[in-house]
């Protein structure tokens, strides 16, 4: 359920709907569009219920039931002295590219009577990237929609050049009528004979036919299912809500081979898709627990890596994609995001976790078979990532794109104490810090899998070199704090963030500087009591409901919190740990993608960011990797 809406969320196997109050569909765009998606368009965008001539009176909200289902309870309108003449109790699911609703309808009479059903259904296939807030537009002159009624329901087809989407509408019973409404909108009509006190079911199914061929499931990660009865029962509350909302989101995907795999998607409504830095960080946090997601990940992630220069998605070789989309728009190259390669960070997070999966396992075959793909992923860090021209790993804003290519990747997000946007090309700091992890881990693979000492002595030097001119570029003495970036002119861009705890994570600080580090993120102007804020308070351009500027993304601190555990900062953990595994706790035990960036003592419940998304794999994960840090710290 999103608070903000009411509406409820089904989610399962790449496919998902939102849904009013009373079960229905009406259309909405901006923050939270509602409809039933696959494949990055909406394939119904209009699902509604009238009961002997009139809106539905609601009784019970929809709301999630057993087995992934949403439920609500309806009825005609009514009156003390003249109560409705039936009930209507609707259930309604999703599977992979198929939205089913159940109506049953209970007679409350003692005589016989007619339910008169009119569900009124439309497609407009619209891409969810048309669906945004920010109210852009994309021409598609030569589109054409259109509907075709039948005995048992209607089907609706979108064509444009060489795209070909279908949605189709069927029932039992039958409707006693299809009708046209406007547009290619149609109503089905049932006139129901009740007898006294009996009921009748109506059972309505809708299969989206997406562009690209059939809507395949995911088939399950089966890993053994991890035990959860240890620290506390929040956090194993949170691990068990974790577990299942990232069961709602693994994807199929393709392999470097050809061969299926299962991914963990990003989130919805909008990232319900293969998400480089999100995925990867996802399968890393769930490692120890469910290490096929991680090798599923590598291989989808290896299969899409970058091959050529291609300047509006911005692929190069040896890049790790940023992100995937199989939508119109996509396909027509109208946005750049079919594979999108706009991140600095995920080609380093892409070794890190090959490394990370290889010593976890004590299985190398992965690592031996994607040899070829990790050295091209150092290749790019050295060549267009900036490695060997920069000093470090840089990206250069994409007026196209993504301004930002970093986890922060919202405009003004690399920002200075006094609020100003840094210019390009720009250094992150947590990407250098991967970058170093990256290097290392690679050398082991290199040294110890693949047989290559001299090339594992290479990118050790290189490591080497990295730490030393990061000590030496990033440290601001005055602050005794990392910078958050340097800018194309090598100037610190000096807002305190969040970020410099991922470098706790990745070892590229001396012990020394890394727990000064990890202490200073627990004080009050970053800690909320909650969760540690992106920016720290009392900086101009901080802002608790900015969405990289003062909010706390709890996948952000599930990192620090690994970093917190490898320099044995075991107090701080345990705050950072119970601070968290209370927020989930008001949520239900699903932590968001970010919280507020309120402090505790401002209300008695962590205060909701207003456009999060949820369930998010890296947030469902976030426990489990709290999990992992108390444990190394024998908490």
């Amino acid at each position: 359920m999103t608070g903000a809406t009411a509406r409820a969320q089904l989610v399962r196997d790449a496919t998902f709907a939102h849904l009013d109050p009373d079960g229905g569909i009406t259309g909405t765009r901006g923050t939270s569009p509602d409809g039933l998606f696959v494949r990055d368009a909406r394939h119904l965008s209009r699902w509604q219920l009238t009961v002997d001539a009139s809106a539905p009176v609601v009784l019970s909200p929809v709301a999630p039931a057993a087995g992934g289902a949403a439920e609500c309870v309806l009825t005609p309108e009514g009156t003390r002295d003249a109560p409705p003449a039936f009930t209507v109790f609707r259930r309604q699911t999703v599977t992979a590219g198929a939205f089913t609703d159940v109506l049953r309808i209970v007679s409350n009479s003692q005589d016989p009577i007619v339910a008169e059903v009119v569900l009124t259904a439309d497609a407009d296939f619209a891409d969810l990237f048309e669906l945004r807030a920010d109210d852009r537009h994309y021409p598609k002159a030569d589109a054409v929609r259109r509907a075709h009624p039948s005995v048992a329901g209607v089907e609706f087809d979108y064509e444009r050049a060489d795209w070909r989407s279908r949605t189709t509408v069927t029932a039992e019973p039958a409707p006693d009528d299809v009708r046209a409404s406007d547009g290619t909108a149609h109503e089905l009509v049932w006139r129901l004979p009740i007898a006294p006190h009996a009921e009748a079911e109506m059972r309505l199914h809708v299969a989206a036919h997406p562009h690209g061929g059939p809507q395949l499931a995911a088939q399950p990660v089966r890993d053994t299912t991890p035990q959860l009865q240890r620290h506390g029962d929040d956090v194993g509350r949170a691990c068990a809500q974790g577990l299942t909302d990232l069961d709602l989101l693994t994807i199929p995907a393709t392999g470097v081979d050809g061969e299926p795999v299962s991914v963990p998607a990003a989130g919805v409504p909008w990232f319900l898709t293969l998400f480089g830095r999100d995925s990867l960080l996802t399968s890393y946090f769930m490692l120890p627990y469910r290490p096929g997601l991680a090798a599923g990940t590598l291989s989808a992630l290896a299969a899409t890596q970058g091959a050529a220069y291609d300047a509006f998605s911005g692929e190069q070789p040896g890049r790790i994609v940023h992100e995937t989309r199989h939508g119109e728009l996509a396909h027509f190259r109208q946005v750049p995001y079919g594979r999108y390669y706009g991140a600095v960070d995920a080609t380093p997070l892409f070794l890190v976790l090959l490394h990370a999966h290889s010593e976890a396992t004590k299985d190398t075959t992965l690592a031996a078979r994607l040899e070829g793909h990790a050295r091209s992923a150092v290749d790019w860090m050295r060549r267009d990532g900036g490695l060997s021209e920069h000093g470090y790993l840089v990206y250069t804003p994409d007026p196209g794109g993504l301004v930002n290519q970093n986890w922060k990747d919202s405009a003004g997000a690399i920002c200075h104490k006094d609020g100003t946007q840094a210019s390009g090309p720009i250094a992150v700091s947590e990407a250098q810090g991967y970058a170093y992890d990256a290097l290392r881990r690679t050398a082991r693979l290199a040294e110890e899998v693949w047989q290559d000492p001299s090339y594992a002595r290479e990118l050790d030097h290189l490591a080497d070199d990295l730490r030393t001119r990061f000590a030496r570029d990033f440290w601001m003495a005055e602050d005794d704090f990392p910078a958050l970036a340097l800018d194309g002119e090598g100037h610190q861009v000096d807002a305190l963030a969040s970020d410099a705890g991922h470098l706790l994570w990745s070892g590229i600080l001396d012990e020394d500087r890394a727990r000064r580090v990890g202490r200073r993120l627990l004080e009050p102007d970053f800690f909320s009591g909650w969760a540690i804020r992106t920016l720290a308070a009392g900086q101009r351009p901080y802002h608790p409901l900015s969405y990289h500027r003062g909010s706390a993304w709890p996948h952000d601190n599930a990192v620090i919190a690994l970093g917190l555990a490898r320099h044995d900062l075991a107090d701080e953990l345990r705050r950072l740990t119970a601070g968290l595994a209370d927020a989930a706790a008001h949520h239900g035990h699903r932590l968001p993608e970010v919280l507020g960036g309120y402090p505790r003592t401002a209300s008695s419940k962590p205060v909701p960011y207003p456009h999060s998304c949820s369930p998010q794999a890296w947030a469902a994960a976030t426990p489990w990797a709290l999990r992992t840090a108390l444990e190394s710290t024998g908490g």
